[in-house]
């Protein structure tokens, strides 16, 4: 979103009418850099009084171009000084993780559950932070829930996978017509975690979710359950053309460490429905990975 890097909720005032009320903000972000806290109330923005206004209204006005300048005044607390301030929109990435602690059963362990929503900008940096956290809580296991993940930035992807990784095993291939193209891409480091991953996967998971989904699986560091995935795995590059439109260009596919090809095929899980750990842990023991 272009924004400022704030959330606004809708309260009743004294008179029983609706007001806007800063309810959070992105730590860091335009607003919270320019002196607006949490707590604030919005009473305008760009000269447009927003008394009475619903959130969504409010934060139409002020999403824009990003680099552009938007005015907004706020009063401080309930009793606090107004403030007008003029502060500069951005594209603010929301953060794509999730993540939780889960009994398992009536055990003594407890696993991770983390949700990735898309591939972006933040991912990585907030994977590795759930991940870190949920293991210092005492996460013995993991589940990664990329249903619904239709991807986004491939290089994320690829550093998201390489994170579960040992060193010098493949990520993906990518294979094409111009050898400039055909690579191989493999971890250089050792992985963040080693105890038994799930992926859960259903037939929106795509993309850069594929990616990931290939690498964990066929380096035996994690089993799928679910549904088969979407199945898409071109590479494609888009080219102006002089009249400022464009062509985009299929210039090679990813193919998995066990040399399939993910585009049109997905990929299919191990089980359909979450398995018991034990059979989890059964299965990795008995997979083989590629050479």
């Amino acid at each position: 979103m272009t924004g400022i890097g704030i959330n606004l909720r809708e309260v009743l005032d004294d008179n029983q009418g609706l007001k806007l009320k800063v309810i959070g903000l992105l730590l860091h972000g335009p607003a919270h850099s320019a002196g607006v806290r949490q707590g604030d109330e919005l009473l305008s923005v760009n000269g447009i009084d927003v008394t009475g206004k619903s959130a969504f209204e409010a934060s139409s006005l002020i999403h824009g171009s990003s680099g552009t300048l938007v005015n907004i005044m706020v009063k401080h607390g309930r009793c606090g000084p107004v403030q007008s301030i003029d502060i500069e929109r951005q594209s603010i990435a929301r953060t794509p993780v999730y993540y939780r602690m889960e009994q398992i059963g009536n055990s003594s362990s407890f696993v991770g559950y983390v949700r990735l929503k898309e591939f972006n900008a933040l991912a990585r940096k907030d994977l590795v932070t759930a991940m870190k956290r949920l293991h210092d809580m005492g996460a013995s296991s993991f589940v990664l829930d990329l249903r619904d993940n239709l991807g986004g930035s491939v290089q994320a992807g690829v550093e998201i996978a390489k994170l579960f990784l040992h060193e010098g095993e493949l990520v993906t291939y990518t294979v094409g017509r111009d050898p400039q193209y055909t690579q191989s891409i493999v971890a250089e480091s050792p992985p963040l975690i080693t105890t038994p991953v799930i992926i859960l996967v259903n037939k929106n998971t795509a993309s850069a979710s594929e990616i990931v989904v290939t690498a964990l699986h066929d380096n035996c560091r994690a089993v799928l359950a679910g549904e088969r995935t979407y199945g898409k795995g071109l590479i494609q590059h888009v080219f102006e053309l002089q009249d400022g439109s464009g062509i985009a260009v299929t210039i090679g596919k990813y193919v998995t460490p066990n040399h399939m090809d993910i585009n049109d095929n997905g990929i299919e899980p191990d089980f359909r429905n979450l398995p018991a750990w034990n059979e989890v842990t059964k299965r990795l023991s008995e997979c083989h990975k590629p050479n």
